[in-house]
């Protein structure tokens, strides 16, 4: 029995150990991950929070995962964050930035520039059609390979590796329609 068998059977089991070690392990990439795709921190945690209680529930009802723990979770996340950006009150939002520090930098003329070149690829990303941004997205930012990919999307590897090739068209596209409008803009 693997580790990872070996912790689902235990959390089937609501051994607090077992559940507080799948919480520890997987909500911080869950809250990457929907910060990612929200750009609001209230709504990342809230879908970290909603995903562990639909697994608690699925548990409690004799569901849950079978294997794959975390395909499980993200796939949750995932209905989470349709759901919400399928909502009247949702908003149109950018993905936020996780990464880039001004510490990272010599000079404050190549942080502004980072600075710069991130706001364009996350609005960019922004405008991706939603199947294409979470494979671009899980693919480039959470990077995963295509099997697992297609487990959370519920896709062949095929269908993972096109919406990933048309979705990184669309993204040249869009910042190359962007860089032309910069440049005459200034």
């Amino acid at each position: 029995m693997s580790n990872e068998e070996a912790l689902l059977k235990a959390a089937k089991a609501f051994d607090q150990t077992a559940l507080a070690q799948i919480y520890d392990e997987y909500s911080p990439a869950l809250y990457r991950y929907a910060m990612r795709q929200t750009g609001i921190e209230e709504q990342a945690e809230e879908c970290v929070a909603e995903t562990f209680s639909r697994l608690l529930r699925a548990l409690h009802a004799g569901k849950g995962p079978k294997s794959h723990m975390k395909a499980y979770l993200y796939r949750i996340a995932q209905n989470w964050i349709t759901d919400y950006f399928r909502s009247p009150d949702s908003k149109s939002v950018e993905l936020k930035e996780d990464v880039t520090s001004q510490k990272n930098y010599d000079a404050p003329d190549d942080w502004a520039e980072i600075q710069f070149e991130t706001e364009r690829v996350r609005r960019a990303l922004g405008m991706l059609p939603e199947k294409q941004r979470q494979v671009i997205v899980l693919k480039f930012l959470e990077e995963w390979n295509n099997a697992d990919i297609a487990v959370v999307l519920e896709k062949k590897v095929g269908a993972v590796k096109a919406l990933q090739s048309r979705g990184l068209a669309t993204l040249r596209q869009v910042l190359a329609t962007n860089e032309m409008k910069h440049e005459t803009t200034t």
